[in-house]
C-alpha cells in the first residue's frame, strides 16, 4: 500500500461534503469519485478494521451516520481521516482512494455479502470490544 507507483492519478482536489458526507475526490487522470465516508470507514486499512492479514477483517457496522471531524495530510501520498466515532487511525494513500472511488458499486455489494453472511444489520451497534483491539483468540 506504500510506495506509488510512478503515473498512477493524483488527486487534484479534495472535498469534504459534511451534510451528504461523501469525500469528493478529484484525479490528475480525470477520474472524479464521491466516496461516501461510510464506505471509507467501514473499508479502513487500519488494523483496527483490516485485521493483520486475509481472513483478519473486522466487520464494521452502525457506520452509515458516521462523519468526518477532521483530516490530515500524510506527506504527499496519503490522508489520514479523523471520523466522528473516534476511529483514525487508517491512512488512505491515493491508490486506495482511487479504488475505494472506483470499485464502489463492488465493494458495497461485498460488504453486504458479508452483513448478511454474519448475521448482522448494516446499522447493528459495533459489539463492545473486549480488551485490547489486537486480541488473540
Amino acid at each position: 500500500m506504500a510506495g506509488l507507483q510512478n503515473g498512477a492519478p493524483t488527486p487534484q482536489d479534495i472535498t469534504v461534503h459534511s451534510a451528504s458526507r461523501v469525500l469528493e475526490v478529484s484525479f490528475s487522470d480525470g477520474a472524479s469519485f464521491r466516496i461516501p465516508f461510510e464506505l471509507m470507514r467501514v473499508y479502513s486499512p487500519s488494523a483496527e478494521v483490516a485485521g493483520h492479514g486475509p481472513g483478519q477483517e473486522v466487520l464494521q457496522t452502525g457506520k452509515r451516520e458516521v462523519t468526518l471531524s477532521g483530516l490530515e495530510p500524510v506527506g504527499n501520498y496519503a490522508i489520514q481521516p479523523a471520523f466522528s466515532d473516534g476511529h483514525d487511525s487508517g491512512i488512505y494513500s491515493w491508490d486506495y482512494l482511487y479504488f475505494l472511488g472506483s470499485q464502489q458499486d463492488k465493494l458495497w455489494a461485498d460488504y453486504n455479502a458479508r452483513l448478511q453472511a454474519a448475521g448482522v444489520e448494516r446499522d447493528a451497534p459495533m459489539p463492545e470490544k473486549a480488551g485490547s483491539s489486537c486480541g488473540h483468540h
